[in-house]
This record gives structure tokens, sequence and C-alpha cells, in this order.
């Protein structure tokens, strides 16, 4: 295995990859496409693999250039934001946060004005993404993820409750508010599985009614969507829903919780983790936290 002895060609294989053509990543690049391919050539060459697969109109990526194209992406990313945050002449002037689609829409987003008050020197990236996220990757400075929670663990920001919850236009008229007795009336909506509907109905001793498990929903965001349309009776986590509770898009069925493990970690990269701008995002989060379980506590 020979030694890479040049670097050269990796933005033009990087933007050929994205757009699978040599014509399309010349025009972005300003280049020719002779230019781009040649660059891509050199570069394979160097590497001793093809990375692209040549075709009359298009290009497709080998399986191996699929691993480099992802490694390169990756790679330039954190290059461009830590260029970006030198450009920008301090890199405790931006803060990158990485955490969940749903978390991000259905939490974050709505309270971030109150951070920026707090702090308008703040450039806030926000990256709402499910997979995995690297806090040695200089792309990110703090992670808020969903998951599996245990007590005492120092990143724990707050444990889920799964609450039930429907919109007020299910409501008949001269009806008030519904009850569990209300269930087999409508269809009950959950996220990936019913399983936690029937922990909930047992819980409740009410397992014997028949109950319509119809729909299903990907994400907690999009669940709790569904019931502010009136789609049914969610059954969703208090955080996704404590803002539509809070406007009265949704309202929340009396009952007692099933048991229930996951939660909201804080995670830090952690080369960042003493810097000032960190420190004030998770002091500001664990505050907007304790207020989200006072008012859950609040509502039983």
């Amino acid at each position: 295995m020979k030694p890479v002895r040049s670097l050269s060609g990796l933005i033009d294989f990087d933007c050929a990859a994205r757009w699978g053509s040599f014509k399309l990543a010349a025009q972005e690049l300003h280049k020719t496409p002779a230019a781009i391919s040649q660059q891509v050539r050199h570069l394979e060459e160097n590497l001793g693999f093809a990375l692209f697969i040549r075709h009359p109109r298009h290009v497709t990526l080998t399986e191996k250039g699929q691993e480099l194209a992802i490694a390169v992406g990756r790679m330039l990313g954190e290059l461009r934001a830590k260029i970006g945050a030198l450009q920008a002449g301090s890199e405790e002037s931006v803060l990158r946060i990485s955490t969940t689609h749903s978390f991000a829409i259905k939490w974050l987003v709505p309270r971030m004005h109150r951070f920026t008050k707090l702090y308008p020197e703040l450039d806030i990236r926000l990256d709402s993404n499910d997979a995995p996220v690297d806090l040695e990757d200089d792309a990110t400075d703090v992670a808020v993820r969903y998951g599996p929670v245990g007590d005492g663990d120092p990143a724990l920001l707050f444990r889920e409750r799964l609450i039930a919850v429907y919109s007020p236009d299910l409501l008949a008229p001269g009806q008030s508010e519904l009850s569990l007795a209300d269930l087999p009336n409508f269809p009950l909506l959950y996220e990936k599985s019913p399983e936690s509907w029937l922990q909930l109905l047992n819980e409740n001793r009410a397992l014997k009614g028949k109950y319509d498990f119809s729909r299903g929903y990907s994400h907690w965001g999009v669940l709790a969507q569904a019931a502010v349309a009136g789609q049914g009776i969610a059954l969703v986590a208090y955080g996704i829903a404590c803002q539509d509770i809070l406007k009265g898009s949704l309202r929340q069925i009396n009952c007692r919780s099933a048991p229930f493990a996951n939660g909201y970690r804080f995670l830090v990269n952690p080369r960042k983790e003493n810097m000032p701008k960190v420190q004030r995002f998770r002091a500001w989060l664990v505050g907007e936290m304790d207020e989200m379980r006072r008012q859950l506590e609040q509502n039983g």
C-alpha cells in the first residue's frame, strides 16, 4: 500500500460526488469540466483505486468512492466551520448545537429567542439530526440527545414522561374534556410501537377496552403535530407536547403515567467544556428544563 503524498483534488472530488457530475461541479467551482476530471483522475492515481464510474452524461461513485466521499465531506465541513469561526474573529462567538429533529422543532426553537436575548453576541448554528453525534468533531460544541437515562447521570437534563393528549377539536358540543373512557372512540396515535399505550392502559387498569392502534409515526414531533391536527389521541413525550399544551392546542388526559426510562442528556465537546458560551448555554438549558419539570408536576 503506497502512502498518499498529495491531497490535491479533494475539493473537486467532494463537489463532483455531491452533484454526480463533473459539469455541475465545474459550475460550482468556476472551473472547466475537463479540469475537474483531470484533478479527480490525478487523485485516483495517487490513491490507487477508482472513485467514479464514468457514464456518458454523469458519474457515479464506486463503493470505495462512497466511503471516501463521506469522510471528505465531514472533513471539509469541519474545516469550513473552523475557518468561519476564525474569520468571525473568535471561536467564542459561535455556538454549534446538535440535537434531534423533534426536540429542535417542538422544544428548542420555540424557546431559543430567550437565550439569544440574553446573549445576542452569540452566532447560533443549530444542526437537527437524529444520527449519533461525534463530540470530537470541532463542528459541534454541544449536543442534546434523547434516549435511555439513569439516576445520577451528570449529563441528565430531564427524565421524560409519556402523556395522553388530544386537540380540543375532538370535544363534542357541550363536552368539557376527554377521559380514559373516551379512548375507544378515537384512533390512538403512537411513536413507532403501541407498546407504551398498552403499558399506560395497564397502569390505569383499562386494558379490556377495544382500541384502535392504527396510526404510528416515526418521530415525536410528527406525532404531536398529528394530535394538534385532531387525527386522534396521542401518547407523546411531555417535553415535545408542553408548548402546545401551554398554547391550548393540546389538552392532557388526566390519568396515571406508565413507567418510562428515556430522557434528555447534555453532551459537550471535551475541548470546549470550559468555554463561557458552553457554560452559559448549559445553565440556560437547565433552567428551562427545571421550569418544564415544575409545569409537569403541577399538571399531575
